[in-house]
């Protein structure tokens, strides 16, 4: 089977490596790709966001299936697009989409499905929004409505700072994806990301993690796309598990099923978990960066006949062989990061890095310059590792890191730290 892939980050590189585990993958082909991914596929240049330029390189290249890693393409309608010319892909319609790139819609949906969240407000000018954050007082989240590449959502410790994000996102600070703002109540309690694969009818969970936004140690400084992430998540008890299900999952694709937007793919179900209450933080329309890293050391080569189950409507009957095992993967990122960073540093020792089903060192932002990798990005590379228990896959993980010599790079060094207290 030749399978495309649609992007160029750590989640498409670990895409790729768990597809290229299954016998069925006879050629593979990413676009764009990145240095790392270029060692294992071909790479190629591609307008990811344009579903007819997609669609013509599928029947040039003779592609039978395709997978979307980015949030982006869906919500461009990519997947409709490859669908309406007959190419089987593993990605939600346009509209579906919607469940990550508009929060107010997701809000209505779940008002609609009665899945418990956090009370809100939708906005589209700042003057009420600020009389808002006034009224309500801090701690309280103040997100760009639209997609903000992971970074549009202000957690705000004070009223002076969540005025500052309102006054930020009317002002450009997001682009479109800040033109209308969404004002949730502070949450206390566990974060986990919940995993699960829908075909329309039929949901079935493939794992849970956690994630750790923070730039510090100690879950402190500003926001980022993931630090790292481990898996299984502790706090996702078959008890909660089943309750986020029950209550949250299950209504919201009934809800979508009823509006004639039936929802296929994977569905990354953002939850704050607070005496064994499961409460919807966010939809993603894909699976997470960086835990994708981590769920792909576990499920290795059945990902992809669980990803064309998916696309083909063949979910019930379905499961998923877990071993007993655990997976962390660490960030590393360009010293800056989040804010300023330079770009074009030597990152060296990669090739002194095991490769095999308990080791890996996925790339995001890499590039290839005079035969030497060179970072390209604010997050660069996931040092990956699975093991019997957490602590070792944290400690194998950690060897990765330091066979790394990149001093214009870092990455937390507690990741994991919640489980393993």
């Amino acid at each position: 089977m030749n399978i495309l892939i649609l992007g160029g980050g750590g989640r498409e590189h670990a895409l790729a490596w768990a597809a290229l585990q299954n016998p069925k993958c006879d050629r593979l082909i990413v676009a764009p790709g990145n240095a790392g991914i270029a060692q294992i596929a071909e790479c190629a240049s591609l307008d990811i966001d344009d579903g007819g330029a997609v669609a013509t390189f599928c029947e040039v290249e003779s592609v039978d299936f395709v997978i979307i890693g980015p949030e982006a393409p869906l919500a461009a309608g990519v997947a409709d697009r490859l669908r309406e010319a007959g190419i089987s892909v593993f990605g939600p319609s346009q509209e579906a989409a919607r469940l990550e790139a508009s929060k107010s819609f997701t809000k209505e949906i779940c008002a609609a499905a009665g899945a418990p969240t956090a009370a809100h407000a939708h906005f589209t000018e700042a003057e009420a929004a600020r009389a808002y954050v006034q009224a309500q007082g801090a701690p309280i989240v103040v997100k760009a409505d639209g997609l903000a590449a992971g970074k549009g959502v202000i957690v705000a410790e004070t009223e002076a700072q969540a005025l500052d994000a309102v006054d930020e996102m009317f002002g450009g600070a997001f682009g479109e994806a800040g033109a209308e703002v969404v004002i949730e109540e502070f949450m206390t309690g566990e974060e986990a990301s919940f995993f699960v694969l829908c075909d329309g009818e039929t949901a079935l969970p493939i794992g849970t993690a956690q994630d750790h936004k923070r730039a510090g140690e100690g879950d402190t400084g500003p926001n980022t796309g993931g630090m790292g992430a481990y898996s299984p998540a502790p706090v996702m008890t078959d008890a909660v598990t089943q309750r986020a299900l029950d209550e949250i999952v299950r209504p919201v694709l009934a809800e979508m099923a009823r509006r004639g937007t039936p929802y296929s793919g994977v569905l990354f179900v953002g939850l704050m978990i607070a005496d064994g209450a499961p409460r919807l933080v966010e939809f993603n329309v894909r699976f997470g960066d960086p835990e994708c890293q981590a769920l792909m050391m576990r499920l290795g080569g059945q990902a992809l006949d669980l990803m064309q189950a998916t696309a083909e409507g063949r979910l019930a009957g379905c499961t998923v062989n877990w071993a007993d095992d655990h997976a962390l993967t660490v960030v590393l990122a360009a010293r800056g990061y989040p804010g300023t960073y330079e770009k074009g540093s030597v990152i060296a020792g990669l090739e002194d890095c095991p490769e095999d089903s308990f080791h890996q060192v996925f790339h995001a932002g890499t590039a290839r310059k005079g035969g030497q990798f060179v970072a390209s990005g604010g997050r660069v590379l996931a040092a990956t590792a699975r093991s019997h228990s957490l602590r070792e896959a944290a400690d194998r993980a950690y060897a990765l890191v330091d066979r790394l010599d990149w001093p214009e790079g870092f990455c937390r060094r507690d990741i994991g730290w919640r489980a393993l207290k």
